[in-house]
């Protein structure tokens, strides 16, 4: 896949099959979405523009909007996906100027050689995004290019959308997050030292630091997780919350791996979230939390082999 940081450094002159958006998330209708304009891939580049920082973040004055992947995360998973191109083009206010006629023209006719645009069934472009599929289907027309709108009886008979996704994991709902994103949601950052509290009780755990703060981080509560380690995964339990019983003051990520021994700090680590267990509790003593904990890991363990481990 080749990577264009922006409009400007776009050079190719073959023809494209292009589609446009954020595809926050790259969840089962962005990839319904790809998988058409690879299979054009003979006669055209299949080529996909996408923009950072997220508009809504450019256009809303103090937007908080949390994102399901780094930019870093969704290169990885567009690449995975088999585009030849991928263009990141930097948002500004005066990008999002344009009209609908001036982007068509200008950016998809002119800079991208347009023969054939696929977009999602709730697609809006151009200023105040007064672009709808009839107007792309008028200037398809005139400029000589195929539109093609996928729908959302495409998508499963499912109305996927980034938003959907995002409640979910903010509700916790990790079962319907991870079946609308088509993989299982995660997080990446570095392994932190934390206050060593979890040695004491013979269940150490390592800290997350998350590499953007635009993260979003599913409710806090505890997990069943994978996280990858270089080139090796391990099972564990996640904790996200605020430690009440240890009298915790900030959001902490804490990840205990089941059956693991070794020195990771400073290491970069992914955490895939595969179930949800139970909410975060303040318990009246150590000693309950950690037969609590003991409680989890016996969850965890039977959820991991009856779902991840072949049978004898």
């Amino acid at each position: 896949m080749k990577i264009f940081r922006g409009l400007s450094e776009f050079n190719l002159t073959k023809k494209s099959t292009i589609t446009v958006g954020t595809f926050d998330g790259v969840h089962i209708g962005h990839q319904k979405i790809i998988q058409k304009i690879i299979a054009n891939k003979k006669d055209t580049n299949s080529v996909l523009l996408t923009f950072f920082p997220h508009p809504r973040k450019v256009l809303q004055d103090g937007s908080i909007l949390k994102l399901l992947n780094t930019l870093d995360e969704k290169i990885i998973l567009l690449e995975k996906a088999g585009i030849d191109c991928l263009i990141i083009e930097p948002f500004t206010k005066d990008f999002s100027r344009q009209t609908a006629l001036e982007f068509v023209r200008n950016v998809l006719v002119n800079k991208l050689h347009i023969k054939k645009l696929v977009i999602g069934y709730d697609h809006r472009f151009g200023k105040n995004r007064e672009g709808n599929f009839e107007q792309l289907q008028e200037y398809g027309k005139l400029y000589n290019f195929k539109v093609k709108e996928i729908s959302a009886k495409e998508i499963k008979s499912v109305n996927v959308s980034s938003t959907k996704i995002r409640k979910a994991l903010e509700e916790g709902d990790i079962s319907t997050a991870n079946k609308y994103l088509g993989y299982e949601y995660y997080i990446t950052g570095k392994v932190v030292r934390g206050q060593g509290l979890g040695n004491k009780w013979n269940y150490p755990t390592i800290n997350i630091q998350i590499a953007e703060a635009s993260k979003l981080i599913p409710k806090n509560g505890v997990y069943v997780v994978c996280a990858k380690l270089k080139t090796k995964q391990f099972f564990g339990i996640m904790n996200i919350g605020l430690r009440p019983t240890v009298n915790g003051k900030s959001r902490t990520i804490e990840v205990h791996l089941l059956d693991f021994k070794a020195d990771v700090y400073g290491d970069g680590i992914q955490i895939c979230i595969l179930k949800r267990l139970r909410d975060e509790h303040k318990f009246p003593s150590f000693d309950a939390l950690v037969e609590q904990i003991k409680l989890d890991e016996k969850e965890a363990r039977k959820y991991i082999k009856n779902k991840y481990e072949p049978s004898s």
